[in-house]
C-alpha cells in the first residue's frame, strides 16, 4: 500500500529559460526572458538543433540537475539508480536522481543537486529514516510530518572529481565542477554532480526507497510505495560498472532482472557538449563499457 509524503501546487514553481554559450574550453549559461511555470516549461522542451558539438549558441527550455551519487556499503562502492515511468515518452528507464532547477537557484544548481537526493532518495533503518549533510549544509527533511527522521544520526554526501572543462553561470564559476551536457530532444541543459553517500557506522539494516512526484488531478503529488523501491545498485569495480542491478533491503543485497532494461539520455553517448538520444539499452550501454551482462531470470519492471 502506497502512502502520500507530499502534495505540492505545481503552479508555485518557476524557472527560467536560458541563452547557452559553448566552446572547446567551457560552457556558459545565463538567464532569458520571462519565468516559465511548469507547464510552459514542459512546452518548451521539444527537440532542436544545433550546429556544431563544440562551439555554439542556443537557446534552452530550462536546467535541470543530476545526481551520479557513489554509496559506499560493507566495503564496496555502488551506483545508485532510480526507476521512472516517462508518460511523454512512453518509456520506463532507470536514471540518475534529477530534478529540474527553479529560478530563484539557477546560480547554485548544487543546492538543487543535494535537495533533490533529500527528496528522492529515502534511507530506513532499524531506527528510524535518516536525514543528511553535504559538508556543513544540513539537507532537508521533507517528509518530517509523515516519517520519524532521527535526530543522532545522518548520512553525509561529499563532492567526487569534477568535469575537466568549466561550467559558468554568467561570471560566476559553478564550485563542485558539475559535468554538462545540452540534451537536443528537450532542449535543456543539463549538470551532473558527482558526489558520495556515507551512511553512518552504526546504520542498522538500512533500506532504500525512491519517492518521485506525480501529477494527480492538478497537484504533484509524492508517495512511498514499500513494494515498489525503485531504486537499484549498480555494482561499482574500480569504477567501472559490473553487469548486474541489486536492491537493499533490510541490509541485504537482492539481484534484481535487467531483462528489456533501458537508460536515461545520461548514459547515452555525448557528442562534444551534445547528447542526442533519449535514451540506451541496458545491453548496449554493457557493451560499451566493455562490461558482460550477469542476467537473473525474473524480468525487470
Amino acid at each position: 500500500m502506497s502512502r502520500l509524503l507530499a502534495r505540492k501546487d505545481p503552479s508555485a514553481f518557476k524557472t527560467l529559460p536560458l541563452y547557452v554559450e559553448a566552446g572547446p574550453e567551457g560552457l556558459n549559461y545565463r538567464s532569458l526572458g520571462l519565468p516559465l511555470n511548469f507547464t510552459q516549461m514542459l512546452e518548451r522542451r521539444r527537440p532542436i538543433e544545433v550546429a556544431g558539438n563544440q562551439h555554439f549558441a542556443v537557446e534552452l527550455a530550462n536546467l535541470g540537475v543530476s545526481v551520479r551519487l557513489t554509496l559506499n556499503w560493507q566495503g564496496r562502492d555502488y551506483l545508485l539508480l532510480v526507476r521512472q515511468r516517462r508518460p511523454d515518452r512512453g518509456d520506463v528507464v532507470l536514471k540518475l536522481i534529477s530534478g529540474y532547477v527553479p529560478a530563484h537557484e539557477l546560480n547554485l544548481p548544487l543546492l538543487t543537486a543535494i535537495q533533490e537526493v533529500a527528496e528522492e532518495c529515502l534511507i530506513e533503518t532499524a531506527d528510524g529514516w535518516l536525514g543528511g549533510r553535504f559538508g556543513d549544509t544540513w539537507l532537508p527533511t521533507p517528509y518530517q510530518r509523515n516519517l520519524r527522521y532521527r535526530e543522532s544520526s545522518h548520512f553525509r554526501l561529499s563532492p567526487l572529481s569534477g568535469a575537466a572543462r568549466p561550467v559558468q553561470c554568467g561570471n560566476l564559476t559553478l564550485i563542485e565542477r558539475p559535468h554538462a551536457y545540452v540534451h537536443l530532444p528537450t532542449a535543456s541543459l543539463q549538470l551532473v554532480y558527482d558526489l558520495r553517500l556515507e551512511l553512518p557506522k552504526e546504520c542498522r539494516q538500512p533500506s532504500l526507497f525512491h519517492v518521485d512526484e506525480c501529477l494527480e488531478d492538478g497537484q504533484l503529488i509524492a508517495r512511498l510505495e514499500r513494494r515498489r523501491p525503485d531504486i537499484y545498485l549498480l555494482p561499482l569495480q574500480q569504477g567501472r560498472p559490473r553487469g548486474e542491478l541489486l536492491r537493499l533491503h533490510q541490509g541485504s543485497l537482492q539481484p534484481v532482472s535487467t531483462r528489456g532494461l533501458w537508460l536515461s539520455e545520461s548514459f547515452a553517448e555525448q557528442d562534444g557538449w551534445l547528447v542526442r538520444d533519449e535514451r540506451i539499452s541496458w545491453k548496449d550501454w554493457l557493451a560499451r563499457q566493455g562490461v558482460e551482462e550477469k542476467q537473473p531470470r525474473r524480468r525487470f519492471g
